[in-house]
């Protein structure tokens, strides 16, 4: 039962109660990172002529209490400080669902990757995912036998710091063709930071030592040994803004995934699903992010890329003033049973995004240890579908009124919608309300798939997930070993002769045939519903 209680608590939204204490949210060590780096006496003289919506009230800063209503005046996208879109740390995938043996080919703010492990340095590395020669994708390529990423079409191998190391048609003889600029691959600044491989979308070489300058976000909970750090990942046919704003959205959860999550019950149940008023209020919004007062704790945007949910109640006065934490300080065992929800928002194309995903906590941690990782994403992917295909369609309606316009085309009357109002006065204030694609995009969206296509689960999950990935294999294995059973136990039955098997052993044989087939059939559709594809239909639930 506990174990049932804790997997269940790790998909919830309804956070463990805290206890009077526990008022402590770890700060970050890096001295490059700050959550809030703005003071607050500078951020109250700005926000007082700036807010026009109550969910900003001009005292939210200095007064603990929530604003009294909530307005949604609707307000065009004022740029005081241009958000610089190519100027941070993007998150690639997980290190667990990267094979070291093949590159791994990925798309992150309109730019096509290439990320490969580097045996010679040791590292892992992010290319432009095109050869010089002929764009081939190197993606497409191999490890060759001496460390290098190798280009299948014709042979051309790159070093760790994209420099080409081999052109085979070169004569030897020859000029060291390969040794020209134009024969190296655009390398991207690499590292990898909780667990996670980030890139920095600048190849030119004055950005080759970033890091010493600035660091990815730094989540207390990903660097604290004592907690869960599992996690997933899922390419979603919406765009990155809807991904964020849906995210920062717990009133949708009792309705969008019903009977999926658990929800604190309402004082007083209205409905079947139990919605219940939320009291949400944005404490803070500078161009670094925000973060708001949730009455199950502290949310958290850490721009562009990273929204995080935690069960303290409110944060230290050291971190909403920037005041970092020493190393040992932040990586001291809790004894309190705490859990956070990171989000990672990856911003992929016009009408894509990635997310990843980890439920980090502190306690029941064992429970990772005995149960496969992929048990854990069958219930996850499950939410996610739950409310992909409306979202899909939410978002082509916002691209009609602009999504600058958003607050003009939506009606936000509640608290609930706090957090979601925050995200698109930041999206529209410092961004523009778009991603900075380059110019690499018209600004349509794609056109929408079939929704078996829209909720295929295997591309944009099993082979990404190297978990889902072998248990999908093994299972398939398992449904092929059932039905060769199933089948030689008839041909055994058949080909005996009446008299050399007795009538209760022929009998046997037979239903257990049978049992083995039926058990084949219903493992093809258990896989296909959970590595496949799961249709959903909210009317049904």
């Amino acid at each position: 039962m506990e174990a049932l209680t804790i997997s269940s608590s790790v998909l919830s939204l309804n956070f463990p109660a805290a206890s009077p204490g526990d008022t402590h949210i770890s700060k970050p060590k890096s001295p490059n990172f700050r959550c809030f780096p703005e003071p607050i006496s500078s951020f109250r003289g700005r926000l007082t002529h700036r807010s026009k919506s109550k969910l900003f009230p001009s005292n939210a800063i200095s007064s603990p209490s929530p604003p009294s209503s909530v307005s949604a005046e609707p307000s065009p996208p004022e740029i005081e400080e241009k958000f610089d879109w190519y100027a941070q740390w993007y998150p690639v995938m997980p290190l667990c669902d990267l094979d070291k043996r093949v590159p791994h080919a990925k798309k992150v703010l309109g730019i096509d990757v290439v990320v490969w492990w580097d045996r010679n340095e040791n590292a892992w590395k992010v290319f432009d995912d095109m050869c010089p020669h002929r764009l081939a994708p190197l993606s497409e390529g191999r490890i060759d036998q001496s460390g290098r990423l190798q280009c299948v079409y014709h042979g051309w191998c790159f070093d760790g710091s994209g420099n080409c190391k081999l052109i085979p048609q070169a004569p030897l003889d020859g000029p060291p063709v390969h040794t020209n600029k134009r024969a190296c691959v655009a390398a991207y600044p690499t590292i990898v930071h909780h667990d996670i491989v980030w890139f920095w979308p600048n190849s030119d070489p004055q950005y080759k030592d970033i890091f010493e300058k600035k660091k990815p976000p730094f989540i207390p909970e990903l660097d604290d040994p004592s907690f869960t750090k599992l996690m997933g990942n899922r390419d979603i046919a919406y765009g990155y803004d809807v991904l964020v704003e849906n995210l920062m959205d717990p009133a949708h959860v009792p309705y969008a995934h019903y009977g999926l999550m658990q929800t604190r019950k309402p004082d007083v149940k209205r409905d079947r699903e139990g919605g219940r008023p939320l009291d949400f209020v944005v404490k803070k919004l500078d161009m670094d992010g925000f973060y708001g007062k949730l009455d199950m704790g502290i949310g958290q945007f850490t721009a562009p890329c990273i929204f995080s949910l935690r069960t303290n109640p409110t944060p230290s006065e050291d971190q909403v003033n920037g005041v970092v934490a020493s190393a040992s300080e932040t990586k001291k065992p809790s004894t309190q049973r705490r859990m956070a929800l990171v989000f990672i928002c990856i911003p992929v194309s016009p009408g894509y995004s990635r997310l990843i995903w980890a439920f980090p906590r502190n306690f029941g941690v064992w429970l990772d240890k005995i149960i496969p990782r992929w048990m854990f994403h069958v219930p996850q992917n499950l939410i996610l579908d739950s409310d992909l295909y409306l979202l899909h369609l939410e978002e082509r309606k916002i691209k009609e009124f602009g999504p600058t316009n958003w607050q003009k085309a939506c009606f936000v009357p509640t608290k609930s919608d706090a957090l979601v109002v925050g995200f698109r006065r930041w999206f529209n204030k410092y961004a523009g309300g778009e991603v900075d694609w380059r110019g690499k995009y018209s600004g349509d969206l794609p056109p929408t798939p079939p929704r078996e296509q829209l909720l295929d689960r295997y591309w944009t999950h099993t082979v990404n997930c190297q978990s889902c990935s072998k248990a999908h294999k093994s299972l398939n294995a398992l449904e092929t070993i059932l039905q060769v059973v199933a089948v030689g136990l008839v041909c055994v039955v058949a080909a005996t002769m009446q008299g050399a098997m007795s009538t209760a052993a022929r009998t046997g044989l037979a239903i257990l045939a049978t049992a083995c087939f039926a058990a084949s059939r219903l493992l093809a559709h258990f896989v296909h519903k959970n590595f496949r594809y799961h249709d959903y239909n909210h009317a049904f639930v």
